[in-house]
C-alpha cells in the first residue's frame, strides 16, 4: 500500500479511533431430550406415548451472558418440569398439539421470551400380539418396541396474543426403507477416479429423515395426518421406477403435497444405504444378484426440499432444525 492509500487511511482511523464494540450476537437456551412417557388409562386398553422432547427459548437475555444477572431466566430444569406436568394434560394427544401446549405454557411463564420452540421425537410401539393363531389381537397393554423410526414435531410460538403465531413442522426419522429392484443408476459424469459401474437394477434403500411443514390451516387430527402422509411416503416409494433417489425424493414430495393441500413444503435428508452385489466367483458360486455386502460408510446424502410455488419460505418454523439444506 502507498502512503495515500484510501484503505491504510481507514484502518489508521478505526485503530485510532474507539475501540469496535463488542455485541452478544444470537442466542438461545433450554432443556434438551427430556424422556417422558405418557400411559393414557382411560380405559382397559392403553395406549403408550413415548417422546423425547426438547424446549429453548429465545428473547430478553443480554444480562444473563454480559452480567451473570438471572433475572429474566426461566430456569432448564423449570422447563423440564413442565415437560412432565403438561404430559399430565396434554401428553395423550398427537406431538405436535402437546408441544404447540408446552410452548404456550413457557412463554406465559418467562415474559422476557419473545419465542419458544418445542421440539419432539415420538417412538412408536405395537401391541404384542395374542390370542389363537387365526384370531390374533394386540394384547391391551404390552408393546413391543418398533425399528429405528421415530415420529418428530417442532413447534415454534411467537408473540403473545394478537400477535402469536404458531410454527408447525411434523416429521418422522430414521424410516428405513429398501427395493430389492426397480431402481438404476447410470449416464452420470464420468472422469479419471471414476470407478462405480453403471446398473439397470440395483437395491435402492436409505435411512429417510423427512419434514413437513403446515401452512396457517392445521389439521383437526395430526395423528391422522401423520399416518396419512408416511403412508404416502411409502406408496410411493414402493410403486415408482427409480432413476435416482433424487427423482425418488421428488417424487415422494410431490405425491405428498398433491395428497395434502394444508402443507407448504417437504423436506428430505436420505443418506444411501447402499448394497454391493458380492463376487463369489472365487468360490466356484454365481451370484445373479442376491448376496449383498450392506456398506454403512461412506455414504451418499441427498437432500431435497419439495414446495409450492407460491409458499413463502418460512425461515421461522426451521429455525434450529439441523441438517436440512
Amino acid at each position: 500500500m502507498t502512503e495515500n492509500d484510501p484503505e491504510q487511511d481507514t484502518l489508521s482511523k478505526t485503530t485510532e479511533g474507539a475501540p469496535m464494540a463488542i455485541v452478544l450476537g444470537d442466542n438461545r437456551y433450554g432443556k434438551s431430550e427430556t424422556r417422558v412417557v405418557r400411559i393414557v388409562r382411560d380405559t382397559d386398553r392403553h395406549t403408550l406415548r413415548d417422546r423425547n422432547v426438547s424446549t429453548s427459548l429465545r428473547g430478553d437475555f443480554v444480562d444473563a451472558h454480559e452480567t451473570g444477572d438471572q433475572a429474566h431466566v426461566l430456569p432448564t430444569d423449570t422447563q423440564k418440569n413442565t415437560v412432565f406436568a403438561y404430559a399430565r394434560e396434554h401428553g395423550g394427544s398427537a406431538p405436535e398439539s402437546y408441544a404447540v401446549a408446552v410452548a404456550d405454557r413457557l412463554l406465559a411463564a418467562c415474559p422476557y421470551a419473545t419465542g419458544a420452540q418445542v421440539r419432539v421425537e415420538e417412538y412408536a410401539w405395537d401391541r404384542i400380539p395374542v390370542g389363537p393363531a387365526d384370531d390374533r389381537r394386540g394384547h391391551d397393554h404390552s408393546f413391543v418396541r418398533r425399528g429405528t423410526e421415530a415420529r418428530a414435531c417442532a413447534v415454534t410460538v411467537e408473540g403473545r396474543g394478537d400477535e402469536r403465531r404458531v410454527h408447525v413442522l411434523s416429521g418422522l426419522t430414521q424410516l428405513t426403507v429398501l427395493k430389492s429392484t426397480g431402481s438404476e443408476f447410470r449416464g452420470f459424469l464420468r472422469d479419471e477416479f471414476t470407478t462405480l459401474a453403471e446398473t439397470d437394477d440395483r437395491v435402492l434403500a436409505t435411512s429417510l429423515t423427512a419434514w413437513w411443514r403446515w401452512g396457517p390451516d392445521h389439521p383437526a387430527d395430526f395423528d391422522t395426518a401423520y399416518e396419512t402422509v408416511k403412508a404416502t411416503l411409502l406408496e410411493t416409494f414402493a410403486t415408482t421406477y427409480s432413476r435416482a433417489l433424487q427423482e425418488t425424493l421428488h417424487l415422494m414430495g410431490k405425491a405428498v403435497l398433491e395428497a395434502q393441500p394444508a402443507l407448504a413444503e417437504i423436506r428430505f435428508s436420505a443418506p444411501n444405504k447402499h448394497h454391493f452385489v458380492v463376487d463369489l466367483s472365487p468360490f466356484g458360486i454365481d451370484n445373479p444378484g442376491e448376496v449383498f455386502h450392506a456398506d454403512d460408510r461412506p455414504y451418499g446424502l441427498i437432500e431435497a426440499v419439495v414446495r409450492r410455488d407460491d409458499a413463502r419460505d418460512d425461515a421461522v418454523a426451521w429455525r434450529d432444525v439441523p441438517g436440512f439444506c
